[in-house]
């Protein structure tokens, strides 16, 4: 079982954005070390936290070139709610965690994931209600294949079943902030070019709700992400193109999909109608074989779905955890004694 907090001590190049207050545990599982792999090229560990020490236990998976720090506004409710424990983690190649050397796969980072998880000791049946957006939801894809006793419920956020490498291209837009966001290291020059790709443009510059000060959208999420920058170790050029290679290569069969569906008690499909990175159109294809999944399409919502609502965000993920949870039960009762 992995190391609590106060046990596996971190340098001071390794500060979080979350409320520590919430932490339970934090540190480095050794990926590589745990699976007796002795290239030094391949070696990595995952940087991860735990919030919370509640029953349900949720797994969040960050997508393409993406800290764990994306997650603080899911931390920030759940990590304080005494019915959950969740787990958050930078993925191979951004953030904390070690950046083997390329390309990767989501299939491997997903073997990352099942690592962590034994590592932390989240072994039990219908244990694990998993998230995961973008290349998060990618991952969580492979993830459900490979533990899929595990997990209670699975929420594939603006994410895709994938393809060909052109065919999991982002749409225009996408690809190029992508091209500009590899050329530079300035904050004030990134995070325009993030928001305008993660955002409605309306959006942004609408007041924000609950503003004390008035400010727009734009104005928060600029703080919130230079708040981000600051504290994340910035990503070297064969993690990010290493990640963008397991996104451009990723592919799950229609049949794969279907055994997804039937195995995980509960699964929910979710996107947006303005998604400028994954097209919402993948989602449709996500339902249309995973029948017993729910399909949900938001109105006015870009990629960064988690934190342009995150208040209904959060909301739409406790009903789901608690559906996947009544269906575990209501299933157990069934079964001859």
């Amino acid at each position: 079982m992995g190391s609590i907090a106060g046990e596996q001590e971190l340098g001071p190049d390794y500060q979080t954005i979350f409320d520590p207050s919430t932490c339970v545990r934090r540190g480095l599982c050794p990926v590589t070390q745990i699976r007796n792999k002795g290239d030094p090229f391949e070696s990595h560990s995952l940087y991860f936290e735990q919030h919370g020490n509640g029953p349900e236990k949720i797994v969040f998976i960050m997508g393409l070139n993406s800290s764990s720090f994306t997650w603080a506004p899911q931390i920030d409710h759940f990590g304080r709610m005494s019915k959950y424990s969740a787990l958050v983690f930078d993925n191979r190649g951004v953030g904390h965690s070690g950046s083997p050397r390329g390309p990767y796969t989501t299939s491997g980072m997903a073997e990352d994931v099942v690592t962590l998880l034994d590592y932390v000791g989240w072994k039990d049946e219908h244990s694990l209600h998993v998230v995961g957006v973008s290349l998060g939801g990618m991952i969580a894809q492979e993830l459900a294949t490979r533990i899929p006793k595990r997990i209670a419920s699975l929420s594939l956020i603006v994410t895709t079943a994938g393809g060909k490498p052109w065919t999991n291209l982002p749409p225009w837009k996408g690809v190029s902030s992508l091209a500009r966001l590899l050329a530079t290291t300035e904050p004030s020059v990134k995070i325009p070019i993030i928001l305008d790709m993660l955002f409605p443009s309306y959006w942004l510059e609408e007041k924000a709700g609950n503003d004390p000060s008035g400010r727009t959208n734009r104005e928060v999420q600029s703080e919130t992400y230079t708040r981000r920058i600051e504290l994340t170790r910035p990503q070297t050029p064969i993690g990010a193109l290493s990640q963008m290679s397991a996104g451009l290569t990723h592919y799950v069969s229609s049949e794969r999909l279907r055994t997804i569906a039937s195995s995980i008690p509960k699964v929910l499909i979710l996107t947006g109608d303005e998604d400028h990175l994954v097209d919402p159109r993948n989602s449709i294809h996500l339902k249309s074989h995973m029948p017993w999944a729910e399909y949900i399409r938001w109105d006015r919502t870009g990629h960064g779905i988690a934190s342009q609502w995150k208040a209904k965000f959060n909301g739409l993920l406790e009903r789901v955890f608690d559906e996947g949870r009544d269906i575990v039960t209501k299933r157990s009762n069934l079964l001859p004694e």
